[in-house]
């Protein structure tokens, strides 16, 4: 029994669209580091104006613990539709003085962070969940959502009178 030329045709193309969807995609964010930009960085002679001429705005800020500025980038890789896995990662963390000059500097890489478990539990709100059932039975047949409880001529005020007015 012999396939079809056309046949064969078809299934090699799918077989390398297969292929061509199992390609990994690699995403590279934030701070692209400049080497020479950094090797320039003088402690105790540069200030934060000459780093952000060299180096550009910081990725982040630190809010306590005094004065520092990071400078974070991240190659991550995802494999179709699998969750992507950070291959590297990068902090510069620049650390100044009172005085706004270098006091430190520090380079960070992925071996260096720490995971942090989240808590996932909620807590409960007060009150009672419907479940669909229970909202479906106490629908009032004939009455659009949204009027029930409502004063005559569909105000949200309530009140008669004139229809859709509410005043007397």
């Amino acid at each position: 029994m012999r396939i079809p030329a056309l046949l064969r045709m078809e299934v090699l193309v799918l077989g390398a669209l297969v292929l061509l969807g199992c390609t990994p995609v690699l995403n590279t964010r934030g701070y692209l580091p400049d080497p020479i930009g950094e090797a320039s960085i003088k402690v105790g002679t540069d200030t934060k104006t000459t780093i952000q001429q060299r180096l550009g705005d910081p990725s982040t800020q630190a809010t306590f613990n005094g004065d520092a500025w990071y400078y974070i980038s991240s190659v991550e890789k995802q494999i179709a539709f699998f969750d992507a896995i950070t291959e590297t990662r990068g902090v510069l963390a620049i650390h100044f003085d009172k005085d706004g000059k270098v006091l430190d500097i520090h380079h960070y890489g992925l071996k260096d962070g720490h995971v942090i478990a989240f808590e996932s539990r909620t807590t409960p709100a007060r009150g009672r969940e419907l479940t669909f059932l229970q909202q479906l039975f106490n629908a009032t047949p004939g009455v659009p959502i949204g009027t029930q409880g409502q004063g005559q001529g569909g105000n949200p005020g309530g009140g008669g009178g004139a229809p859709g007015g509410g005043y007397p």
